[in-house]
């Protein structure tokens, strides 16, 4: 008996542990094959933007930006989706638009400004 509550306890905190290790964005992180909804998307996208804030990545001035653009692009890998946010508040104009690329599946791939 002593065993089973000693391996429950310990099977318990190494569950536990992965939660906790699982960062920020991680509801936003699929498995299987079935093409992500744009709606899908796009929340996953406005949530990234919110990281890459909070990481001093970009310009809090991004956070009230709404997407303007989603479209299913050609990728290294196969298909991507291309999410564009247009913040014309910026004063770098190579950095007005910000783009974020997912898997097909809604994984986030990388953001950048260039759109490649």
């Amino acid at each position: 008996m002593k065993k089973i509550l000693i391996i429950t306890i310990l099977v318990t905190a190494i569950f536990g542990i992965g939660g906790a290790m699982a960062g920020e964005d991680s509801s936003c992180h699929f498995h299987g094959n079935k093409v992500a909804t744009e709606e899908t998307v796009i929340n996953c996208a406005s949530d990234r933007k919110e990281v890459l804030i909070k990481q001093g990545k970009i310009d809090p001035s991004w956070k009230t930006i709404k997407q303007d653009k989603i479209e299913m692009v050609d990728g290294k890998k196969g298909k991507e989706w291309l999410v564009t946010f247009t913040n014309p508040a910026v004063d770098d104009k190579t950095k007005e638009k910000l783009y974020l690329f997912f898997t097909s599946t809604g994984n986030f791939i990388a953001a950048n400004f260039t759109g490649k």
